[in-house]
């Protein structure tokens, strides 16, 4: 018999104050404390995460367990808390996120009227993200970039697949099909689809709001895209389902685009087809500055709102467009992409 309703399981490498931010925000929930636990995963940790998480243990009144392990990846780190979590449900949430108050409750609600095996809700910024950070989330939400692909935004264009930065499962899923696999980018993708095609009843409860604050730097971001992009044809060998034409779109985009300005550049030819759509493009960004700046009440946020659009979808087109070229032609072995660094 389960000890708690829920298991918030958090995965974290090298993000002290953002884990520290995490706990806060969940012992401002308005579920009953006693209700739930949280399990730190540290995954090979090389910064002051243990001593600060230890030391804010004595000022929250639920039950918190710190675990360290040999870094792995997040993957491992989710199944390791998923063996040790005591509750009938079990909730991952990232390491870099905020759980709005009502998280917890929305998602009792929900799923005491639903009963649901797996679910998933959104993310989102606080008003107190920089403008950076609400930039990012515009390109990571609108249905004109991954927003439609993930099916998290309110115009799909994929199907919902619970994303592991908020997302829940019941006790009974882990044990009738195992964890997450060993990709060091995907697992939570290639989970779902599992638990989809299991059967499973999955829902997206919508006021269950996750507080994402993500990369810090377009540098940072276009090398989190890039691998995203290596990781869907990682997916495809795991099952074929993984790669739908939607997923090919980005790649499509970015390296089309490239190779008809060196194209045009070189021969002078087809200068009229690169105009219109470099245009057509210019309009595009246009509208997402419009609208990012009407939704975060910020010219700032609108300005910087198309830059990572674009750079979100080259960097996962290259990505995706290496990955596809290496592995599907070439036969080469799984690759990660960027490595080094990669979460600093």
């Amino acid at each position: 018999m389960p000890k708690y309703r829920f298991s918030v399981i958090i995965p974290s490498y090298n993000r002290a104050d953002e884990v520290i931010d995490l706990l806060r925000s969940l012992q401002a929930q308005t579920c009953e404390h006693s209700r739930f636990e949280v399990l730190v995963i540290d995954d090979g940790s090389t910064d002051a995460t243990e001593q600060k998480v230890n030391e804010l243990a004595s000022q929250v009144d639920f039950h918190l367990r710190f675990f360290r392990r040999n870094h792995e990846g997040p993957g491992p780190a989710r199944n390791f808390g998923m063996s040790q979590a005591e509750g009938e449900y079990f909730l991952f949430i990232d390491s870099d996120c905020q759980a709005d108050a009502n998280w917890l409750k929305e998602i009792d609600e929900a799923i005491t009227k639903e009963a649901p095996d797996a679910f998933g809700g959104p993310d989102s910024v606080l008003d107190s993200f920089t403008p950076l950070q609400k930039a990012i989330d515009y390109s990571m939400t609108s249905f004109l970039t991954t927003g439609g692909m993930r099916g998290h935004s309110q115009k799909r264009l994929a199907k919902f697949y619970p994303r592991s930065f908020n997302m829940g499962i019941r006790r009974e899923v882990y044990e009738k099909l195992g964890g997450m696999g060993n990709l060091r980018h995907g697992q939570d993708i290639e989970f779902s689809r599992r638990i989809v095609a299991s059967g499973a009843k999955v829902i997206y409860i919508p006021n269950a709001i996750v507080y994402h604050k993500r990369r810090t730097s377009l540098r940072k971001f276009f090398r989190q895209m890039f691998n995203w992009g290596v990781a869907r044809i990682n997916l495809s060998y795991l099952d074929a389902g993984n790669l739908e034409p939607l997923h090919f779109i980005p790649a499509i985009a970015a390296v089309g685009y490239t190779l008809l300005t060196i194209f045009t550049l070189l021969t002078g030819l087809a200068w009229k087809i690169w105009v219109a759509i470099t245009v057509l493009a210019l309009l595009i960004c246009g509208y997402i500055f419009i609208d990012s700046s009407i939704k975060y009440k910020s010219v700032k946020v609108g300005w910087l709102a198309p830059i990572f659009a674009v750079c979100q979808i080259f960097a996962y087109g290259y990505g995706f467009t290496y990955n596809y070229v290496r592995r599907k032609i070439f036969r080469r072995g799984e690759v990660t992409g960027f490595v080094r660094r990669y979460y600093q």
